[in-house]
């Protein structure tokens, strides 16, 4: 299920957002109600809490409502739709990540802590990613994730452009790459079987309907056999475990092309400089 952002009132969701002066005051206006003793940050605690243990689609503000020991119509009065609850929601969790980095060995040994902190942030919270990244939440804690990410390339010598390309790239990477193991793990709540079941199952099928496969898939066979995982003695599960190692790699060869990048850049600005 994907979720998008800005679903409530653009000005009354960018207030308690940014907890501009009066922005409980002016849901109060729009949804009056008694007051219940509660606060914005109690309920949206309540529905991360929610969302962590139980999935996205068990938040509604009905069953926040019930975590709290109130009822629904009580959390109007603070948070006036699910759609600013959301977004509350989404600003808030990224509230936990770092935004210093040590980069007194340099920006890539930063970027990694960066990558490996927002990697285990979306394992902690894998509702998170329902949260479609197309319409950003424009919270605080949103820009600051990412200013603190721009801020690891202080001093390095690219074009903003390129950067801001370079900084959107490592985030959908750490993003896309997380994604997997994230819905891995709650794939047997959701489909009733394990993953090691679903396998074997799936591969004794395809095999009895494709018994030529190795002949026509010879490069994935290949590649397969020469590149196979090593056993491993934890009780990871395999697609964890792969998924993890991708990461790694996948994150090594990002930083080796920035690196490549920024020589670039310098001996382009070098070229441009003994031409003047």
């Amino acid at each position: 299920m994907v979720v998008y952002a800005g679903q409530g009132e653009n000005k009354r969701t960018m207030a308690l957002l940014w907890r501009a002066h009066g922005a409980v005051q002016d849901a109060e206006k729009v949804n009056p109600g008694p007051k219940q003793g509660l606060s914005v940050d109690e309920i949206v605690d309540a529905a991360i809490g929610l969302a962590d243990t139980e999935g996205m689609n068990a938040v509604s503000m009905r069953t926040v409502g019930k975590v709290l020991g109130r009822s629904g119509m009580a959390l109007y009065t603070y948070v006036p739709s699910k759609g600013e609850l959301v977004d509350l929601m989404h600003d808030r969790a990224l509230g936990e990540l770092p935004t210093q980095y040590d980069v007194s060995r340099g920006w890539r040994p930063a970027v990694v802590a960066w990558a490996n902190d927002l990697w285990a942030f979306f394992l902690r919270h894998p509702w998170v990613l329902q949260v479609s990244s197309a319409r950003p939440v424009l919270g605080p804690n949103e820009f600051a994730s990412m200013d603190t990410l721009v801020r690891l390339f202080d001093g390095v010598e690219l074009p903003a452009l390129l950067l801001r390309r370079i900084v959107g790239t490592l985030a959908s990477f750490v993003r896309g790459s997380v994604q997997t193991i994230a819905e891995s793990r709650q794939a047997p709540g959701a489909t009733g079987i394990s993953d090691e079941d679903w396998w074997y199952a799936r591969s004794a099928a395809l095999q009895a309907v494709v018994p030529d496969f190795a002949e026509r898939y010879s490069a994935l066979i290949r590649l397969e056999t020469e590149g196979a995982t090593p056993p491993d003695d934890d009780c990871t599960p395999y697609m964890e475990r792969e998924s993890t190692e991708q990461f790694k790699a996948g994150l090594e060869v990002l930083l080796d092309g920035i690196d490549a990048s920024i020589t670039k850049a310098a001996a382009s600005a070098g070229d441009c400089a003994g031409a003047t």
